[in-house]
């Protein structure tokens, strides 16, 4: 982070934030004012009456749950012992994890339907919980591992002088100094799981289980698509993660700050 003194300085920053923002706000405006177009605020009540709109969006509450949790476990153990434990060949197979960041999630589709078939998880929250989080992990891995890094090691080699072992270090040292970076993980899979499309239109084959991104099929047509209420389903759909973000927006930044400085 850095401080601008002067007000020259400060009004040139804020012009070159405020036109860098622009791109982004242009499509956005575009999109909530279009989705007034024609019935109004009658474009959202037709949302809202979307047959099973409740169960939308507890099924996409349930996938997004689930994926913090093992996510949120998975990357704080991952960094652990990438950052602390002396762990043979350690950064081989750290490297070998960021190899998953090059893989999209399109290309796994085929292998992940055959897994959760063979496994019978087909038609289970799990079918799309567990790929989201498998692709997730490689990411907040990397980012919490900059943010362990930066615990001093005389805390762990004070508690292993007392006795301590492995997870209680892990659950008593750790976690509780993990919490910024905690906040960020949190935020990044909610964002991400929240907005999951191909994978719940994918796995999910009973009609009951559907996410919330799925509410813009209910007003495509074969000839003539409603466009007006697909772009209010749009924005009924991206407002927990927009308020998640804004509710978390000190901590989120605090924690990608700390995990981005070794």
């Amino acid at each position: 982070m850095f401080e601008t003194r002067t007000l020259r300085s400060r009004l040139t920053l804020q012009l070159l934030v405020t036109i860098a923002v622009i791109p982004f706000l242009i499509p956005l405006y575009a999109m909530v004012s279009r989705s007034f177009s024609g019935a109004g605020w009658g474009n959202y009540t037709a949302v809202l009456s979307v047959p099973g709109f409740a169960r939308f969006f507890m099924n996409s509450a349930i996938v997004a749950g689930g994926s913090m949790v093992i996510i949120y476990l998975a990357t704080l153990m991952a960094a652990f012992g990438f950052s602390k434990l002396h762990v043979r060949n350690k950064e081989v197979y750290f490297w070998m994890m960021m190899v998953a960041l090059t893989l999209p999630e399109v290309v796994l589709i085929a292998p992940l339907y055959a897994t959760a078939v063979n496994l019978g998880l087909l038609g289970t929250f799990w079918s799309v919980i567990l790929p989201i989080a498998a692709l997730q992990i490689p990411f907040t891995v990397l980012i919490a591992r900059g943010f362990v890094d930066g615990i001093p090691d005389s805390l762990f080699e004070a508690a292993r002088l007392d006795g301590a072992n492995t997870w209680r270090m892990f659950w008593h040292i750790l976690v509780p100094l993990a919490r910024p970076i905690a906040v960020a993980l949190v935020v990044l899979v909610l964002i991400h799981a929240w907005n999951a499309y191909l994978l719940p239109k994918v796995f999910l084959i009973d009609e009951g289980m559907g996410v919330v991104t799925m509410l813009p099929e209910f007003f495509r047509r074969q000839y003539n698509d409603d466009t007006p209420k697909i772009l209010a389903a749009a924005v009924v759909t991206a407002l927990p993660t927009i308020i998640a973000y804004i509710s978390l927006q000190k901590h989120f930044e605090r924690g990608m700050a700390a995990g981005a400085i070794k």
